[in-house]
């Protein structure tokens, strides 16, 4: 009878450990499972309180000339802005206005003179004498800066070469 009682003695210490494991997986699962719930009851109380107190953002309606408002976007009447700035430019430059042929590589860029937006490359700009930031942007996110310090009626020609912000490709060595 003692080699009958060895073996299922054994069979049964395999077997303790293996219904520990499940039973505590079980305890600690049903527990996680109520601090889970819990977390969740607090949450949407507390969202369900804070949402209820705040108020709806109040949204500008802008007036047409007539009066009366518009729930749309009113566009600004008049010319682009480009063109105000190359007009205010040029009535400031006077009789000794001096010349600027501004290009880029690559070849289309949005010019800033001064910080102020005057139009794409190649563009030839009538301004007064003096010292002029200028920056160049691409559609593609390029960009170069440069300065030019203009005399009475001269003319110069600013070519910028155009560097991309960000690289195009990232290589990783191994």
């Amino acid at each position: 009878m003692a080699p009958q009682i060895r073996p299922l003695f054994a069979s049964l210490l395999g077997f303790v450990p293996a219904a520990a494991i499940v039973l505590s997986c079980g305890i600690f699962a049903s527990a996680a499972r109520g601090q889970a719930i819990a977390e969740t009851a607090g949450a949407t109380s507390v969202s369900a309180a804070a949402a209820s107190s705040i108020k709806p953002p109040q949204t500008p309606v802008p007036a047409l000339p007539g009066g009366t408002p518009s729930q749309h976007i009113i566009a600004p009447a008049g010319p682009p802005p480009q063109e105000v700035n190359v007009s205010n430019f040029q009535s400031h430059a006077g009789k000794d206005a001096g010349k600027v042929l501004l290009r880029a590589t690559p070849a289309e860029a949005q010019i800033w003179v001064n910080g102020k937006i005057v139009g794409k490359t190649p563009m030839l700009l009538v301004l007064a004498p003096g010292k002029y930031q200028i920056e160049m942007r691409s559609a593609r996110g390029e960009t170069g800066t440069g300065s030019v310090d203009l005399l009475p009626h001269e003319t110069r020609e600013v070519l910028i070469k155009l560097h991309q912000l960000y690289p195009g490709r990232v290589t990783a060595n191994q």
